[in-house]
């Protein structure tokens, strides 16, 4: 199954559906999409997700984020859409790359496994991944959910959508790391150094750039022991702090598996 829909706008579009599941249904396809931000999409990028029966638009980004890059919708677009005007506890990486006197690729890193750390109870997140359960148990039609890069919020969240199916954790892995795409982060890294030169005056090495635009194996597995260091399992995580009880499980079950 080719995962990545090529768009010309938006990047990291994909459907997270598909897999084999522990019940022996599967998650469907063609329900569940992740990506990047909408700001740049084209009109045949919205007349594509308009074709794909989207009818609800989670985004994760924070208020900054979405007024620096505006989203686009297609005209006469009435899906639901989550968003929160909570700017969060965190720095904007963006601001904090102003102060630091060389940019490189273990500065992002370290910032990933601080942000992953605290982003399963930063309470923007928590109102956020809430309100994106109980969409994806009420609305019919397909979802999207993004942030700016789609690869860290979207990632966390589309990894605890994928727990609830009963996706085996290798998949799980696998479908997070698919943000790796080396075509599309050799495309990213000359877009990224480029504005990262206009933010800070210098020149990213190239591992800094590539740190940057990827995702890691333990950046994930912080966020998830983090969750079962709080409430014991991710299960109680997403119980107790996210309300998805036994029957919003039953709900989502219903509605993305096979």
């Amino acid at each position: 199954m080719t995962r990545h829909i090529d768009l010309q706008g938006i990047e990291n579009f994909r459907d997270f559906g598909g897999y084999d599941t522990a019940c022996g249904r599967g998650l469907k396809r063609g329900l569940l999409y992740r990506s990047a931000n909408h700001a740049h999409a084209t009109d045949a990028d919205l007349d594509t997700m308009k074709a794909m029966g989207v009818s609800a638009i989670i985004d994760l980004r924070r208020p900054m984020e979405r007024g620096r890059e505006p989203s686009r919708r297609w005209a006469g677009f009435a899906g639901q859409v989550v968003e929160n005007d909570h700017e969060g506890s965190y720095v904007d990486w963006a601001e904090a790359l102003g102060a630091v006197d060389e940019i490189g690729a273990e500065w992002f890193r370290q910032d990933s496994l601080d942000f992953y750390a605290k982003a399963p109870f930063e309470v923007r997140h928590v109102d956020l991944f809430t309100r994106y359960f109980k969409a994806l148990a009420e609305t019919d039609g397909a979802i999207v959910v993004h942030c700016a890069a789609g690869k860290d919020r979207t990632g966390m969240i589309c990894a605890l959508t994928h727990h609830i199916a009963g996706v085996h954790e290798d998949d799980i892995l696998h479908d997070y790391l698919l943000t790796n795409d080396e075509t599309r982060t050799r495309k990213r890294m000359v877009t990224f150094g480029a504005f990262l030169k206009d933010l800070t005056g210098r020149e990213a090495p190239e591992d800094a750039l590539r740190t940057a635009l990827c995702v890691e194996p333990d950046y994930l597995e912080t966020a998830m022991n983090r969750m079962k260091a709080e409430h014991g399992t991710l299960d109680g995580y997403l119980a107790n702090v996210l309300g998805v009880d036994g029957s919003l499980r039953d709900q989502i079950k219903a509605k993305i598996l096979a």
